[in-house]
């Protein structure tokens, strides 16, 4: 019994630390995550930036419309927060992850042709600071979605 009280009271005084590595190493991950809508995200500190995949990009055509979410909005992984429209359809913008939006992209809403010049690094749609960094465990990496878009379309 003692034992057992003391093996638990280790693991208290550890828990933080196991919590805060984990929040360090998900606020540090490199490269981008990928889900099955096309959306992905990057995050760097804690700050993830979405947009929309070359698949998704080039399935739309010539992007004519951005709606992306204002700051200050709070967004759930999986929630529509957005829209794109283009000459052959229209679509919605899915968040990948949760959290709060720090900053959405005027440059894409005043010329949504940047999506389509540039998806991964100019055509960005907007930022958030996460709040569940564990839901990028859920999405998928560049190779995982590279198998992803083979199989599927």
């Amino acid at each position: 019994m003692v034992i057992s009280c003391m093996v638990r009271s280790v693991i208290r005084l550890h828990q933080p630390a196991i919590i805060t590595t984990f929040c360090r190493r998900a606020h540090n991950i490199k490269g981008r995550f990928y889900t099955k809508k096309h959306e992905w995200v990057s995050v760097d500190s804690g700050i993830g930036t979405i947009g929309i995949s070359k698949f998704a990009q080039e399935s739309l055509g010539e992007v004519v419309f951005a709606q992306l979410p204002d700051v200050g909005k709070e967004v759930r992984s999986g929630e529509e927060c957005g829209a794109l429209e283009s000459v052959k359809a229209a679509g919605e913008v899915y968040s990948p992850v949760s959290g709060t939006v720090t900053e959405k992209n005027v440059s894409v809403e005043s010329s949504p042709a940047l999506i389509n010049k540039s998806c991964y690094e100019d055509g960005w749609l907007f930022k958030l600071k996460l709040s569940s960094p564990n839901e990028l465990e859920a999405l998928m990496d560049q190779s995982a979605y590279d198998a992803y878009l083979q199989e599927n379309h």
